[in-house]
Parts: C-alpha cells; sequence; structure tokens
C-alpha cells in the first residue's frame, strides 16, 4: 500500500483528491491536512462517516513526512514553494496541484504570478503532468507540475493537429467554458448564485495565465512558434471544461480522416475518448456529433470531438473534461498510479453520471 499525504483538503481540488484516495485499491491516507482542523465532513459533507480528521498544515511533523511516499498539494502558490522542498528533502514524491512550477521561463512565470520563484531549480526539475504527452517523463519524476483545467483540454484537443503539421501554429483560437468549481471554495462575487446563474463571465480575456502552458507545451510539438488566442468564461454550471479550438488547416481535410488521426494519436491512452457519433443529416440541427460536459463529470476522462468547416478551411475541436477530474484531482491520481507502477487506471474507472 502506498501511504499518501494531503495538503490542503478542505477545498475542492484536496477534497476531490481524498474522495477518489478512499477509493483505490493501493492506498492508504496517512494524513490530510487544512489550516482549520477538525472532521473533514465541515468542508465536504459527502465525506461524513468516513472518520477522517483534518490536522493543522503547520503541525506537520518529519515524523508525518516521512511516512508518506506520495504527497498531494493542494495549496496557494506561495505556501507549494514553501513546503516542496521540505517533502523532497524527506525522500516524498510530490504531485502539486497549484501552479507554481507549470512553466519554463522564470521570468514570465514571475511577470503572470505577480511574486519571485523562489525554488526555480524545482521548476526546471518538475515534469509538466499530460501522460500522454510525458508517459515516461512521468513515471521517473520527483514532482509533478499537474496542469491547469484549460491547459490540459487545450493541449489534448489540439496536439494532434499540430503535431502532423496540418494547422497553422500561429492562429489558434480557444474559447473555454468553465464551471463555477474552478474558481475554488473561497467566496467570490462572481460565484455567488445570483451573478452566476443565467449568466455568462468572461474574464482575464487578454494574456490569461493558462495561455502561457498551452503554448508552452504545444510549441514542444512543432518547429514553429506557437500563439494560443484563449479567452474564458465563467458558466452557471459546478463543475466541468468545454474547450472550443479553432484551427485554420493548411491542406484539405475532412472529418472522417482526423478522427481517424485522433483515435491513432492517442491509441492506448484509456482516458481519451474521441467522440466520433455521426451527423445525421436529415436532423434540423447537430448536437449529437459533439461531447457534453455532462458525460464526463465526476470523471477522469477527456472527450474529444470535431468538425470540418470546408469552406473556410477552419477545424473546430471541442475538448471537454471535469476540472476537478481529468482538469485537475483525478490526473493527479493516474500520475501517481505511473509514478509507482500501478494500473494506469486504479481507482479511476468511474464514468459520468447523466443526467448530473
Amino acid at each position: 500500500m502506498i501511504r499518501v499525504g494531503v495538503i490542503g483538503a478542505s477545498g475542492y481540488m484536496g477534497g476531490e483528491v481524498v474522495r477518489v484516495l478512499l477509493n483505490h485499491p493501493g492506498v492508504e491516507l496517512a494524513w490530510v491536512t487544512s489550516r482549520t482542523p477538525g472532521p473533514i465532513e465541515n468542508y465536504h459533507p459527502d465525506l461524513y462517516g468516513q472518520g477522517i480528521e483534518l490536522i493543522r498544515s503547520d503541525d506537520i511533523s518529519p515524523d508525518d513526512i516521512a511516512v508518506c511516499e506520495v504527497v498531494f498539494m493542494a495549496l496557494p502558490t506561495s505556501a507549494c514553494l514553501q513546503i516542496a522542498p521540505r517533502l523532497l528533502e524527506a525522500g516524498c514524491r510530490v504531485i502539486d496541484l497549484g501552479a507554481a512550477f507549470r512553466l519554463d521561463s522564470q521570468p514570465v512565470w514571475e511577470r503572470i504570478y505577480a511574486q519571485p520563484h523562489t525554488q526555480w531549480p524545482l521548476a526546471e526539475e518538475a515534469v509538466y503532468g499530460i501522460s500522454e504527452l510525458h508517459l515516461e517523463d512521468i513515471r521517473q519524476a520527483r514532482l509533478i507540475a499537474n496542469p491547469g483545467c484549460f491547459s490540459s483540454a487545450a493541449i489534448l484537443g489540439l496536439a494532434p493537429l499540430l503535431t502532423q503539421g496540418l494547422v497553422d501554429s500561429r492562429s489558434l483560437v480557444v474559447n473555454g467554458l468553465s464551471g463555477t468549481a474552478g474558481m475554488g471554495a473561497e467566496l467570490s462575487r462572481a460565484a455567488h448564485h445570483p451573478e452566476i446563474g443565467n449568466n455568462l463571465l468572461p474574464y482575464n480575456v487578454v494574456d490569461h495565465r493558462h495561455t502561457y502552458e498551452m503554448e508552452q507545451e504545444l510549441s514542444r510539438l512543432v518547429s514553429d512558434e506557437v500563439y494560443v488566442h484563449f479567452t474564458p468564461i465563467y458558466v452557471p454550471i459546478t463543475r466541468g471544461i468545454l474547450n472550443i479550438c479553432h484551427a485554420f488547416s493548411l491542406e484539405s481535410v475532412s472529418r472522417k480522416n482526423l478522427l481517424a488521426l485522433y483515435s491513432d494519436f492517442y491509441e492506448g491512452h484509456p482516458f481519451i475518448r474521441i467522440y466520433d457519433l455521426p451527423e445525421d443529416k436529415n436532423e434540423a440541427w447537430q448536437y449529437r456529433a459533439y461531447p457534453w460536459v455532462s458525460t464526463v463529470t465526476g470523471t477522469n476522462y477527456c472527450y474529444i470531438g470535431l468538425d470540418v468547416d470546408e469552406k473556410r478551411n477552419r477545424v473546430v475541436v471541442f475538448s471537454v473534461l471535469d476540472s476537478l477530474g481529468k482538469g485537475g484531482a483525478r490526473v493527479g491520481v493516474e500520475n501517481m498510479n505511473l509514478l509507482f507502477g500501478l494500473e494506469r487506471s486504479s481507482g479511476l474507472q468511474q464514468t459520468g453520471c447523466h443526467p448530473n
């Protein structure tokens, strides 16, 4: 059994990690922390009766750390920078569910996160946690930087097109729709029900921090520069991401051939499903051919569908995932499985609930 610690279990991301690990056959929870101690159901009523007590993050001792083989960090960025070295020095592997180690440029990171990065050698060591692109590196890592939710959906949705050189890498457009769980558990006006209900909220529409993750990872697949024009929008659902990715083709392509390309690209990767339901030309409006957010809620799956606008040389890719699942905590557990040579899907076999 792998002994696991979770730091920051009172938030949505940390709570999701605990929820998954409780049903993982190869894991034993050693301890979970929060800024405020007490029963975990104070924050997560769905975990009532599990007998889990949160301890104060400041009360973690070297002995507590030493018993763990891996620790999940679900903390603000500055806190991650402080505690990650302690965990690694104690021999733990670390999965950071936040943004402290995602980027490979220190000046860019410090500008967009508006703080100095005090552990840059660890950022240089960290492996970006998209297993479909970095499988072998993840297996050997000490420190994994979990991707952002918007970033994961866009990178997974666009990678096959760029790898084959089929689209203009400088003109990628991503419109990202996110449920409010992406805002975290802290209260804010935008997440207040009277504000978000029956509403759509664009935010940080220029220079959003996830843009840099998208460009960083996608640029590793091509010999040219990559520019992603990204606009995020909060929508009145709780969990889930729908990225609508527009790419402009450099040659004639068909939907059928692209679906085959995507299926080949992700062959052997169990959590990517290419959504290839046929269009029904007799229907007045088409919707069956494209994935819905509800299909992936509560799962570690990313569903990808697409279409081709042949008149305008435009490929439209729809990439959906759960912002706490394949876009967050659950992919962290997938990476943990890879770190310790477990079955990749162990503890993650759940399918989505419909309706939800």
